[in-house]
């Protein structure tokens, strides 16, 4: 078998011991490989952190001098106006730097984006810390995500990797990023895997784990050991307590459905706003930020003031807090909504955290629940609500492992994570992301229904794993077991009734129909024909790179 056959996947499969050989050779790689993009997207976002973290220190020192006095607070509203323009300049010169990052790197990995990383990272980069200097309540996880993935596909080009490896290097930056800036690399493996990736190997976890842990490591030594969000776990609950779980974890779900609803109907609401610019919707989110400085600064940037109000040995108010989630959540939905190059994912955790608060303080108040508690809460809230949002528990409850540095939380955290998860998926409501990626790769789930399913019917559902047998191909060209018809192609969270001509891709969720009798044999056939391999290039050539902003 030729050089060129082995690495486009084509050949021999898994029968030959020479190919067997050169996978395993090929997964040692990746270990390398992910501790490299570890340490080159951890390097990047690293210097990010640093860079936001100087600027919010001088933001905040400009506008404290300026507070009370006409002409300073009339001339950072001019500071602010310059920065708006520089960041439309950026924004034209690199359109995919716009958002939170996530989506892009999540298409990257669908390979249905081929984004230039050359212009990507500095532009991200810029934008991040402009945005943070004017005080937008948006998050550096995102951007962090964006530039991690980034960093993977700059050291995939660098040594020379085919489009399937190049995939899963993304994969290792995107945890690198993740990992750097929540300092929580189990966090950014989970992240990685569960919300981009959607897929599980044992080389795949372990090159992830390699580049997470390498830029959890790079991080610390020059920020610190300390996370970034520390959260308290006072002790696990009294099993009488844990109704109040169940009320919390039905509770974040509701408000996680609310939370997207909102989210996407801002954006809905920006798209009618005109303007010279490309990016003339900027300037709402700059204008409120000019008045927020001066009138309510606490609502400024990730949320790092509002932490310190609610990790404070003090007890808050229930009016402060349930004014704090209010304002955080509209001023948060402006800014990510105008598709101003920041995150969700920090304000996020901040609302979660007030949202547990206030829970425990009305919980309080009845005499159903002790002050003393009021941490947990705090703690569980952040779960849920990220639970509920980004419909990904399992990192729920790793990364508040991860905050709280205490396994005491984990039956507690794995209720409301799990509540939290499936009401909101009973609202119907599209999971944040996955509805991002879908109005980026251009996937309308008006375009399609379904209708008529029995449920006499035997069903089964396969996913698309990267790298598989059938990856790229048109579902007429799939050799599909005997009986078996395809009814559905769950991509991005929406909903396809597939033709002939659909291309089936990386992750899709494929729902299928078969008689009774030869249910077994199916399944095992479609689970082998869609395992993912991280062994194949998966290089489609040119076909592919043009089908990437395709359906």
């Amino acid at each position: 078998m030729s050089r060129e056959a082995r690495r486009s996947g084509s050949g021999p499969r898994d029968g030959n011991p020479v190919e067997r050989r050169l996978s395993r050779r090929f997964q040692v790689s990746l270990v390398w490989e992910g501790a490299l993009v570890g340490l080159v997207g951890g390097g990047v976002v690293t210097l990010y952190r640093l860079a936001l973290s100087g600027a919010e220190h001088l933001l905040r020192d400009i506008t404290g001098a300026a507070a009370g006095d006409a002409l300073l607070m009339a001339c950072w509203f001019c500071v602010l106006a310059v920065v708006l323009l520089v960041v439309s300049a950026l924004l034209r010169w690199e359109p995919q730097s716009s958002g939170s990052g996530i989506p892009q790197v999540d298409a990257e990995v669908l390979d249905r984006l081929d984004a230039p990383w050359a212009r990507i990272i500095p532009a991200k980069f810029a934008e991040g810390t402009l945005l943070a200097f004017s005080g937008l309540s948006l998050g550096r996880e995102g951007p962090s995500v964006q530039l991690g993935g980034m960093s993977g596909k700059a050291v995939s080009r660098a040594l020379g990797r085919r489009r399937g490896e190049e995939r899963l290097l993304v994969t290792c930056g995107a945890a690198a990023g993740m990992s750097a800036a929540f300092h929580a690399p189990l966090t950014g493996v989970l992240f990685a895997l569960e919300e981009i990736h959607k897929q599980f190997s044992a080389p795949l976890i372990i090159s992830v784990m390699c580049s997470a842990v390498v830029s959890d490591f790079l991080v610390s030594q020059v920020v610190g050991i300390d996370p970034v969000v520390s959260l308290e776990f006072l002790r696990d609950l009294p099993h009488v307590d844990y109704l109040l779980v169940v009320v919390l974890g039905l509770a974040c779900g509701v408000l996680g459905a609310l939370h997207n609803r909102g989210m996407f109907a801002v954006q809905s609401l920006y798209e009618h706003v005109r303007g010279r610019l490309p990016q003339a919707r900027l300037v709402i989110p700059f204008a409120l930020a000019g008045v927020m400085a001066f009138a309510w600064p606490e609502l400024m940037c990730g949320g790092d003031a509002i932490l310190e109000v609610l990790l404070s040995p003090e007890a808050p108010a229930l009016g402060l807090l349930v004014a704090l989630l209010l304002g955080k959540y509209l001023f948060t939905a402006i800014c990510f909504g105008s598709g101003a190059p920041g995150g969700t994912l920090f304000p996020l955790v901040v609302m979660g955290g007030l949202v547990g608060g206030v829970f425990s303080l009305c919980g309080t108040a009845l005499g159903i629940s002790e002050h003393a508690f009021f941490p947990n809460f705090v703690a569980l809230g952040v779960a849920g609500l990220f639970a509920g949002v980004v419909r990904a528990p399992v990192t729920a409850v790793v990364m508040v492992f991860e905050l709280t540095g205490s396994l005491d939380a984990l039956l507690s955290v794995s209720i409301v994570s799990i509540l939290a998860y499936v009401t909101s998926s009973l609202t119907k409501t599209d999971a944040f992301y996955e509805h991002l990626l879908a109005g980026l790769i251009g996937v309308s789930s008006d375009d399609s229904s379904v209708t008529g399913l029995s449920g006499e019917k035997d069903l089964g559902h396969v996913r698309v794993g990267a790298g598989s047998r059938i990856e790229g191909m048109l579902v007429r060209e799939v050799p599909w077991p005997d009986g078996v018809r395809l009814l559905l192609v769950e991509r991005a969270g929406t909903e396809l009734v597939p033709t002939g001509e659909t291309r089936l891709c990386a992750t899709d969720e494929l729902l299928f129909i078969v008689g009774s009798e030869a249910v077994g044999d199916a399944r095992l056939k479609l689970g082998v024909m869609c395992e993912g391999r991280v062994t194949r290039a998966n290089e489609r050539g040119p076909e592919a790179r043009s089908r990437k902003s395709g359906s």
